[in-house]
């Protein structure tokens, strides 16, 4: 069988946008992986926050709210970003950069919100309409509603080769060979590499190494407890259920694609940062963990067709923002993807902002 679009990778990227296609085209979603998320999506400790990402990411993050929020995927959250008195001049530009944007950034004294917050810790910023994702929930929802469509699903099929054929492609995976009429490169971490097997030139997707941590803490964090960021990146920290803390060290270490595992180096940094901002003892490290993040040059996804390769759709470099922006991203590239006009929700996002085309 022949179908109109194969979209190579069924994490969240992958998912949502089959599901965003919803049955204007036959659509083959094949995944490398037994399961289909393992590397990024089924590891992540996402939120949504209007200002992660940047000003480039929070018109997408933003259309995305709603639909998140009327499917039952946000819970209230808040983020409180902190820093010290030398951190002023970093504060101030951080909310300068979402200034008429709607995005709330109130100023207020971090010690209001965290009980333990070590003395050098006076500046703080509360982004009020920050909430927890359900990141299973929403995945499974996005394969659940492309499934409805039509979507045929593939897992353990690698590609291993893609030929350009006629007006089409027939590509080669672990799983059989399939023909389709455009290939959706949602390969994330992997996307330079299927663009490399299509002959087609490489963006210079970089993935990254992200760790996090679940801790104890004693006392342990309290109910309501606001996700806590550091204003220069360094780190944050959020409650889970039973009183326990994830904890990352913001880190990005470039890495090759594979099956990422948590650094000791890594895990030790991220306990000393969070021991000098409060004085909460960490009673035990139960679980460790690493993920996947992909970045384009520029940090700003990409989607749209290949400039130079016919049939040949990005749908790329998501970074840490992926699932928070799937929604709006999904219904983007779906509308970009078929030439029909983009939903009225997207009204004001420039989609040339996030072509492929725009480093050339």
């Amino acid at each position: 069988m022949r179908y109109d679009v194969a979209i190579v990778g069924a994490g969240i990227a992958g998912a949502s946008l089959a599901a965003a296609i919803d049955g204007r085209a036959s659509v083959l979603l094949l995944e490398a992986e037994d399961t289909p998320g393992y590397h990024a999506t089924g590891r992540s400790a996402a939120f949504w926050s209007e200002t992660y990402g940047g000003p480039g990411i929070q018109p997408l993050t933003t259309a995305s709210g709603p639909v998140l929020r009327d499917g039952g995927f946000l819970r209230q959250m808040r983020t409180l970003h902190v820093g010290r008195s030398e951190d002023r001049a970093a504060v101030e530009a951080f909310r300068a950069e979402f200034a008429g944007t709607g995005v709330s950034l109130e100023l207020v004294d971090p010690a209001d919100f965290v009980s333990g917050l070590r003395a050098e810790w006076t500046l703080g910023v509360m982004e009020g309409s920050s909430a927890y994702i359900d990141v299973a929930a929403l995945h499974a929802d996005s394969l659940a509603r492309a499934k409805r469509a039509g979507v045929v699903l593939v897992s353990g099929a690698a590609l291993l080769a893609a030929e350009r054929v006629g007006n089409g492609w027939r590509l080669a995976t672990q799983a059989g060979a399939f023909e389709a009429g455009v290939i959706v490169d949602a390969a994330g971490a992997w996307a330079d590499s299927v663009a490399r097997f299509a002959g087609v030139r490489a963006i210079g997707i970089q993935a990254y190494r992200r760790t996090m941590v679940q801790l104890r803490t004693d006392p342990p964090a309290p109910d309501g407890f606001p996700l806590v960021a550091d204003i220069n990146g360094g780190f944050y920290f959020k409650q889970e259920a039973g009183g326990r803390l994830w904890l990352s060290p913001h880190d990005e270490t470039p890495v090759d694609p594979h099956d990422v595992q948590a650094e000791e180096y890594d895990v030790a940094v991220a306990i000393d940062r969070f021991e000098g901002v409060v004085d909460w003892r960490v009673t035990a490290v139960e679980r460790r963990w690493a993920g996947l993040r992909s970045f384009a040059p520029d940090r700003l996804p990409v989607y749209g067709f290949d400039r130079d390769m016919p049939g040949f759709f990005w749908c790329a470099g998501q970074g840490g923002f992926g699932i928070q922006t799937a929604p709006a991203a999904a219904s983007l590239a779906a509308a970009l993807l078929l030439g029909v006009a983009p939903d009225e929700g997207l009204a004001g996002i420039d989609p040339t902002t996030y072509a492929p085309d725009r480093w050339n």
